[in-house]
């Protein structure tokens, strides 16, 4: 069986796009893959902080995992900083890196744009991540396309250290889902869904209400025309509703367009409304049950035994290709 990986950061509440975007391609891929799915809390520390909201994001977001359809039976569940092996992998991979790699990432250049002072993890932080698959032999790693450049750095720093110490890496490939991969803003259509937008309008969350869920899509941006079409470039509004209406109700984009031929955004948009709460009300009932329970300690100790104990091989073959350490007998 083949092995993926994929970690989120703990940085607030999760978004109707990650869920869409990664949490339901993990549920669909732990039925053929054997799934290792990570909390990455200490990416999240790139930039500052509070540390008592970081703990409660982390529980939270696992708990999401799996009130998504995570099964911890068929999935490996733990959290990023109880698996040691994580930061020590980072760190040789950190000394095969080069610094024009790191700064020619796009996301370092947006996060770092007009800021006096710039955490040197922001611009280190993709040997940590391409650590976090290479350390599971992973095969493939469902991410969104603004990873894409990650997971082709992920690629070459294990390509480089095969060549160059030992052959122990698997090269990982990039699985971006064809629908919904991109989720974008409710306000700015041509931009990304992101919980660090300050307009809260723009995006949703798992934990939002259902009046909310139904006042944010009735208020997303489209057009003047009134015409439900797909048209990515000349109607980006309207296609993000589509694409989110279509992934998550199962019907195609085709099928949706004929539904609503005639009918402008009203009724389309109150429809979108009823299927996006019926995608997440029954999340949000079992986050709740999950969310301060035993059953959810239990389940991330036995995955962080797992994650240790794979990840630990997996170091101990790096360090003995780098030629750190004593020789033992």
């Amino acid at each position: 069986m083949k092995t993926i990986f994929s970690g989120i950061q703990p940085s607030g509440t999760i978004t109707l796009g990650n869920y869409i975007g990664a949490m339901k391609q993990f549920v669909e891929l732990q039925e053929e893959y054997n799934s290792f799915l990570c909390v990455v809390d200490q990416h999240a520390i790139t930039v500052a902080q509070d540390k008592q909201q970081l703990r409660k994001n982390i529980k939270s977001l696992a708990a999401l995992y799996l009130a998504s359809g995570i099964d911890p039976e068929k999935s490996t569940l733990f959290i990023q900083s109880e698996v040691p092996a994580h930061a020590q992998a980072g760190w040789m991979l950190q000394c095969i890196t080069y610094i024009g790699e790191l700064e020619r990432m796009t996301q370092f250049k947006d996060k770092s744009e007009g800021k006096e002072a710039v955490s040197a993890g922001l611009l280190t932080y993709p040997p940590l991540m391409a650590a976090d698959i290479l350390l599971y032999k992973t095969d493939l790693v469902p991410v969104g396309e603004d990873q894409k450049q990650h997971l082709e750095l992920t690629r070459d720093l294990a390509e480089r250290f095969n060549k160059k110490y030992n052959d122990i890496f698997t090269i990982p490939d990039v699985r971006i889902a064809k629908v919904g991969a991109r989720v974008m803003s409710l306000q700015e259509p041509t931009k990304k869904m992101s919980k660090s937008d300050p307009n809260s309008k723009a995006f949703i969350t798992l934990l939002d209400e259902p009046k909310q869920i139904e006042k944010k899509i009735k208020s997303a941006v489209t057009d003047s025309d009134g015409i439900v079409k797909y048209d990515k470039d000349n109607k980006p509004g309207v296609s993000n509703l589509l694409s989110i209406y279509s992934i998550l109700s199962g019907e195609t984009i085709d099928h949706l367009e004929k539904k609503y031929e005639g009918k402008g955004y009203g009724e389309f948009k109150g429809d979108l409304a009823e299927v996006v709460v019926d995608t997440i009300k029954p999340i949000q009932d079992r986050y709740y049950e999950l969310i301060n329970s035993e059953e959810l300690d239990h389940i991330l100790d036995r995955g962080a035994e797992k994650a240790n104990f794979v990840a630990n091989k997996m170091v101990k073959k790096m360090e003995k290709a780098l030629g750190l350490g004593r020789k033992k007998k």
